[in-house]
């Protein structure tokens, strides 16, 4: 065999088994690496999948095509305080305790029909009175769905896609008509 190439064939066994191990994914690990929360990777998609269910994909990209839950993760790790953070933490395992209860099987476990079914009574008792501010569930649910609407809109899809961004002052329009100011 040639000298030349047993070195090449060496160095690309080498390689490979230096990059080999950044190729496995840990499941145990989340994807996104926060400074104040700690979750899961089954934390962390059934926060995707909630997402999912709030603004689904259709015709235009869904919150998880779009990394909204990424987004929800942030938002709570930077600009919540402790205790909200800790509302959010609670009600995590909570929503997902509660999922159990109901359906029987675990929030990520379900089909698209069942989370939605399941989001629907959630959503329904948090605007309920009696059920309003409650309990952690109710929390977690509320900063979830409007950190998703309000990371879906600010989104550079939303902003380019489906409405067109004009910085404030606009165009200028010379063809509207102005009516005369009456004379003092």
């Amino acid at each position: 065999m040639n000298r030349r190439i047993a070195i090449r064939n060496m160095a690309l066994i080498l390689g490979g088994a230096v990059v080999l191990p950044s190729c496995l994914t840990d499941k145990g690990k989340p994807v996104i690496q926060l400074k104040k929360l700690k979750v899961d990777a089954a934390q962390e998609q059934l926060v995707n999948n909630l997402t999912e269910t709030i603004l689904p994909k259709t015709d235009t990209p869904g919150a998880a095509e779009l990394g909204i839950n990424l987004f929800v993760f942030k938002m709570i790790d930077d600009c919540y305080d402790k205790e909200h953070q800790q509302d959010f933490m609670t009600g995590l395992s909570d929503f997902d305790a509660a999922a159990k209860k109901q359906m029987g099987k675990s929030f990520n476990e379900a089909s698209p029909a069942e989370r939605t079914t399941f989001v629907g009574t959630v959503d329904k008792n948090a605007k309920d009175e009696k059920y309003k501010d409650s309990t952690k569930l109710t929390a977690f649910y509320r900063m979830v769905k409007d950190q998703t609407v309000f990371g879906y809109t600010t989104s550079k899809y939303f902003m380019t896609k489906q409405i067109v961004y004009e910085l404030v002052p606009g165009r200028y329009n010379a063809y509207f008509p102005v009516k005369k100011a009456a004379a003092v």
